[in-house]
């Protein structure tokens, strides 16, 4: 089933393209592959809007409410070269519309497209979105099954899809499609402080 991503804001993209078309952007971005191809063609492509994830509420999550809130944060673009995506720019909203924030390349960009390939064979059509959660190191790619909905908002649905994209937390699998009902306890059990030692005078006397 083909994947129904969403247009980007035509400023954001406007602002992406201008970006790639400027030697003195390319050029000042930390990220070589971009500076090596300066003056080649390249291309925006699969843009996703960018959530993060509120911190984690445990004890909501455990009386079985809604899980926490997102928050969009940017739309984020995969560049091409060629056959390849070599890099990625984000934009952010500002007073006055979308913006190009910054190009980053690194291991996100590759393991974003992978999960995207891979979701394209999963047998459902999804809106594909990216939900970060800052607590955990974490990016995922978020299947959400509401295809026609407002990409800029919305809940992640107990039966939407969430892809840890690699590098992932030690323990959770990447590139795996966790339910989010099934995913989010993991989370909030990593994020649940260890009780603290019970102090020698309050322990329970030996028998």
């Amino acid at each position: 089933m083909p994947l129904h991503v969403p247009p980007a804001p035509a400023p954001a993209l406007r602002s992406v393209l201008a970006a790639l078309g400027s030697p003195t952007a390319v050029h000042e971005a930390h990220t070589p592959a971009l500076r090596a191809l300066q003056g080649g063609p390249m291309t925006a492509e699969l843009p996703l809007p960018v959530h993060v994830l509120d911190r984690l509420n445990i004890s909501q999550l455990a009386a079985g409410g809604r899980p926490p809130r997102t928050r969009l944060t940017a739309w984020r673009f995969l560049i091409r070269s060629g056959d390849r995506y070599v890099a990625a720019a984000d934009t952010r909203l500002t007073p006055d519309g979308w913006v190009f924030s910054h190009f980053f390349e690194g291991p996100y960009v590759a393991a974003t497209e992978r999960a995207l390939r891979q979701a394209e064979s999963l047998g459902k059509s999804y809106q594909p979105r990216l939900l970060s959660v800052p607590e955990l190191y974490m990016l995922t790619l978020w299947l959400h099954g509401a295809v026609g909905a407002d990409a800029s908002a919305g809940l992640p649905a107990a039966a939407d899809l969430l892809v840890p994209l690699a590098p992932a937390p030690p323990g959770i699998a990447p590139y795996r499609p966790h339910p989010v009902s099934e995913l989010l306890p993991v989370m909030t059990h990593r994020l649940t402080p260890p009780s603290p030692p019970v102090p020698p005078s309050m322990a329970a006397p030996a028998a």
